[in-house]
């Protein structure tokens, strides 16, 4: 490989490196990230990833964005390999303090600096948001809080359940369990009213007992 050729190669090369770290391909995208879409910020709320039927197809990513601004949702289906351009914003980990009708309040546990978003900003989040709730991560833009990505599990106590089935622990039967802030999810026999467990935030299940 002679000078010109070896000078284009590494130029390539860098060149890939640097769409690596500030576009991320649609098969590295998470659940919380915001990226470009037309050129406006919007953040990723889910992501359905579809195999392909036949054989040498590219798996297909379905994607729901909101749009940071108008919280307008977006359905996108990409391939894993199509890139997507990363927006610049200020992420802080904050602790939920609480609900009125301005809407949810946040605290940052550094500087206590309090952020407050809409109600209908979170959508089915504000579910799962229990006062004093830590390690809710913020999307700041420009300053200002518009969106928020819960902990991938939280701890939460049961208001209202059937009573617990003894041995039932050896068996997949499930009830409903309702939670203070409205949500309700299936939970194992065994669970009593008034117990503690563990929930998944992205499947809305139950996991353990916390």
């Amino acid at each position: 490989m002679d000078g010109t050729h070896l000078l284009t190669y590494n130029a390539i090369l860098l060149i890939q490196i640097i769409l690596r770290k500030v576009m991320p391909k649609a098969s590295d995208l998470k659940r919380g990230m915001v990226v470009d879409v037309n050129g406006e910020p919007h953040v990723v709320k889910s992501i359905e990833v579809r195999n392909p039927s036949s054989r040498g197809a590219s798996t297909l990513y379905k994607i729901r964005f909101n749009h940071l601004k108008t919280k307008q949702k977006r359905d996108e289906s990409l391939k894993g390999e199509d890139f997507l351009k990363d927006v610049d914003c200020e992420r802080k980990v904050l602790q939920f303090s609480y609900k009125d009708d301005d809407g949810y309040t946040f605290m940052s546990l550094e500087d206590y600096e309090q952020y407050t978003i809409n109600a209908e900003d979170i959508e089915d989040d504000s579910l799962y948001l229990t006062e004093g709730l830590e390690g809710v991560v913020s999307i700041l833009l420009d300053g200002i809080l518009v969106a928020i990505e819960l902990p991938a599990a939280v701890a939460m106590e049961i208001v209202e359940t059937a009573p617990g089935i003894k041995g039932a622990s050896a068996t997949a039967r499930t009830k409903p369990a309702r939670f203070a802030t409205g949500l309700e999810i299936q939970v194992p026999e065994y669970i009593e009213p008034g117990e503690v467990i563990k929930i998944n935030t992205v499947s809305g299940k139950f996991m353990s007992r916390a």
